[in-house]
């Protein structure tokens, strides 16, 4: 006779977390407004509007790794 395997044997798989810490997203909102404005105040002169814009989009870029690294040095701010 063979055993059957009981339901409790069974572990449940865990599942992996699929979002990103809440601290990247803090960096990457705060540097890519950051670079906004430095951008908006650094070029007011030329009226280059799209270096505005390409400013946030860099600063939101640059935040990614840092707040990564704040993640894994502090852990996440929640």
């Amino acid at each position: 006779m063979s055993k059957k395997p009981t339901k409790s044997s069974k572990r449940p798989e865990k599942k992996e977390q699929k979002n990103w810490p809440a601290v990247v997203y803090i960096w990457i909102i705060g540097l890519a407004f950051g670079g906004y404005l430095i951008m908006e105040f650094g070029w007011r002169d030329s009226l280059a509007h799209p270096f505005h814009w390409l400013g946030g989009i860099a600063g939101g870029l640059i935040g990614i790794p840092f707040g990564w690294l704040w993640y894994r040095w502090r852990g996440d701010v929640f």
